[in-house]
Order: structure tokens, then C-alpha cells, then sequence
């Protein structure tokens, strides 16, 4: 598998200039009808999805699609993009925040607010994405461990560890995932 010829030669190149107290990850065998995160490309790979996806904050249901798109990395759960005329767009504030991606390019913020409650940078979108990634143009993308919950065909989400990525952790993808201690260096 070509997953396992790439991981094999980047575990190879790591162990010669990574430091000895460096942990390199063992990548998970995926199930049937799993996806391993390290079978995922660099740089990453977007791809359409039709699976059903339920964004809940403060009670209220602010995205509802079958048309996202989700974006595939080496080490990361994916992250998933909806579009605007699937999200409640009156509970998104857009807020000065931004940061960069090397493949996508400059990302815009917005802060949740239902009723009295708020979370800041809570999902980010690109205004201007570069041509790979045209396609997700102004699409929005949630941190889960922001939300109240978010579902994936039904399946409650867990968030990629360490709050710093925005990956959908679910039953069907295996790691190790990048986000968590020890793993800057992945």
C-alpha cells in the first residue's frame, strides 16, 4: 500500500534527525470499513461528502447538510466544510481573527452567539482559497469542542485532541491523530 511505503520512508528519514526523546507514531491498522488518517495525503486531498451533518449550539441546530466537503491530511482526522445556505448564517459574527494554511491559504474567523451564550473563533472559512481548494470558497468549518455537539450520519463527534486543528474524530477513522501531546513534530 502506498501509505505504508510513505510512512515507512518518513519514519525512517524522522529517526535520523529527530531527537531520541522524539516518539514517532505507530499508525493503527484500520478495521473494515475504517480509514486510517495515515493513508491521508500531503498535502491534503478535498473530497465531496453526502453524509449527514448536525452542528448544535445552545439548543438550536445551526447547520444541517448533505453537501460538504471534507479535507483529508496526513495525521488528521478530517475536517468538514459546509456550505452557507446550510448553516443558520444569523448566529456566525465574522471576527478580525485570521491565520494561514500552507494549501489553502488565509482564513477568516467567526464567533457563535445563540441567545446569551458565545464562542469566540469558533469556525473559520476561506474568502479567498488557493485553486485546489476552491471549491470550499467561503465554506464554513466548526471546532467540535466548541459546539454542543456535532453529528456525522447520526454518530456523536469527538474533537482531533489538543484544540488546535479542527478534526472530526468518528468511529470510522483511526491514528494516531496529530493535535495531541507530544506530537508538534509529526
Amino acid at each position: 500500500m502506498i501509505g505504508d511505503r510513505i510512512y515507512a520512508k518518513v519514519e525512517a528519514i524522522a529517526y535520523l534527525f529527530l531527537p531520541t526523546c522524539m516518539v514517532f507514531p505507530q499508525r493503527i491498522e484500520p478495521a473494515p470499513g475504517q480509514e486510517s488518517v495515515w493513508d491521508y495525503p500531503r498535502p491534503p486531498r478535498l473530497e465531496p461528502t453526502n453524509k449527514h451533518i448536525q452542528i448544535i449550539f445552545n439548543g438550536v441546530t445551526i447547520a444541517d447538510t448533505h453537501n460538504a466537503q471534507r479535507v483529508l491530511e496526513t495525521s488528521h482526522p478530517p475536517s468538514y466544510y459546509i456550505p452557507p445556505e446550510d448553516i443558520e448564517m444569523e448566529y456566525l459574527i465574522s471576527v478580525p481573527q485570521s491565520s494561514f494554511c500552507e494549501w489553502k491559504g488565509r482564513a477568516g474567523y467567526y464567533t457563535i452567539r445563540v441567545d446569551d451564550k458565545e464562542a469566540q473563533n469558533a469556525a473559520w472559512y476561506y474568502p479567498s482559497p488557493t485553486t485546489a481548494f476552491a471549491s470550499i470558497k467561503d465554506y464554513v468549518a466548526f471546532y467540535v469542542h466548541l459546539m454542543d455537539a456535532c453529528y456525522l450520519d447520526g454518530e456523536k463527534v469527538q474533537p482531533q485532541p489538543g484544540n488546535f486543528y479542527g478534526g472530526w474524530v468518528t468511529s470510522d477513522i483511526v491514528g494516531p491523530f496529530k493535535g495531541g501531546p507530544g506530537t508538534w513534530g509529526w
